[in-house]
């Protein structure tokens, strides 16, 4: 893992009783196709400039939030704590239930849904994944979904160029 810090975003409190039993992956580039600025960090904190590229017009006063942002480089930047409700689903259902946000942690993957992620992203998700599997008992291996499975038709994100047998050999490694 390269390096990791926190920002602090909007967050509040999830619904009593609820607890993490869902992680979320996504895809994201701000604007789209482009890496490394801080567009992202400045969306999740609702301090985005709308006037800074003609895309934000079309995504002007989105409020969201994650849990977390692993870069292309592998660096993660934490945004809510876990034991927060951050607001990365939207309109959302895992296993017939709605309101995602309310059970489901959010990790943000940099990148597109049609280009290869990251060797380092892979590096850096997998132990980050081990690592809430053994802190949160109601999440294993079957409880990790794309946004695109929780928002059919409205997301497509994290995308095919995003390697699923990867991932689950890495946490197999990581949870012998």
């Amino acid at each position: 893992m390269k390096q990791s810090f926190t920002v602090d975003a909007d967050t509040d409190e999830r619904p009593p009783g609820e607890e993490p039993r869902v992680v979320i992956l996504h895809g994201i580039s701000l604007p789209p196709g482009r890496f490394g600025g801080p567009e992202i960090e400045q969306l999740f904190c609702n301090c985005l400039d709308w006037g800074a590229h003609p895309y934000f017009d079309e995504i002007r006063g989105l409020e969201v939030s994650a849990h977390l942002l692993i870069r292309r480089d592998g660096a993660v930047v934490q945004f809510v704590p876990f034991t927060d409700r951050a607001w990365h689903s939207g309109e959302s259902r895992f296993r017939r239930q709605s309101r995602c946000n309310d059970y489901s942690i959010g990790i943000e993957l940099e990148g597109e849904d049609d280009m290869p992620y990251e060797d380092a992203q892979y590096e850096t998700l997998t132990p980050v994944l081990a690592a809430l599997l053994l802190a949160y008992p109601a999440i294993s291996p079957r409880e990790i979904a794309a946004h695109s499975d929780i928002s059919p038709g409205r997301k497509t994100d994290p995308g095919p160029a995003f390697d699923w047998l990867r991932l689950y050999d890495g946490l197999s490694g990581q949870l012998a």
